[in-house]
C-alpha cells in the first residue's frame, strides 16, 4: 500500500481512535442521558477499527470484501444518522460520531466512506495465481 491509501488507513485510524475513545467516555460517564447517541457512538468505533484493520489487509480477498462491507455500513449510518439528526433532532440528545453529518469532526465521517469507496474500486487485490501443473516425470 502506498500514497493516498497509506494516508486513508491513517485517517480511518484517527477516527477508530477519536469514536472509540468519545464513546467509552459518553458510556461510562452518561449513558442513561442519551443511550441511543452513544450506542450509535460506540458502534461507529467499532465500524471504523475494522474499517481500518480491513484496508490494511484489502490485499486479500476477503479482507477486500470485509473493507467494502464497513464502508458501506459507514456511509448508509453517515447519511441515515445525519439525515435523522436534523428531521427528528429529539432522537440525539446528545451529538454522535455521525450526527449532522459528522459536523463535530469537520465532516470527515461524510467525506471519508467516499473516499473509501473510490479507493477500494480503484486498487482491487491480485488475482491470485493458480497453482503450477506438477512436473511430468521421465520414465
Amino acid at each position: 500500500m502506498t500514497g493516498i491509501g497509506r494516508v486513508l488507513v491513517i485517517v480511518y485510524a484517527i477516527m477508530a481512535l477519536g469514536a472509540t475513545g468519545r464513546s467509552f467516555v459518553q458510556i461510562v460517564e452518561r449513558f442513561d442521558e442519551a443511550p441511543l447517541a452513544y450506542t450509535l457512538s460506540a458502534l461507529s468505533a467499532v465500524v471504523y477499527i475494522v474499517a481500518t484493520l480491513a484496508l490494511v489487509f484489502a490485499g486479500r480477498r476477503g479482507w477486500y470484501v470485509v473493507a467494502w462491507v464497513a464502508i458501506v455500513f459507514e456511509l448508509v449510518g453517515v447519511l441515515v444518522v445525519g439525515t435523522l439528526s436534523f428531521v427528528v433532532p429529539e432522537l440525539f440528545a446528545h451529538p454522535t460520531v455521525w450526527s449532522w453529518f459528522g459536523t463535530g469532526y469537520l465532516f470527515v465521517p461524510l467525506v471519508l466512506p467516499f473516499l473509501g469507496i473510490w479507493w477500494l474500486a480503484t486498487h482491487r487485490p491480485a488475482a491470485e495465481a493458480p497453482a503450477p501443473a506438477p512436473a511430468a516425470v521421465a520414465s
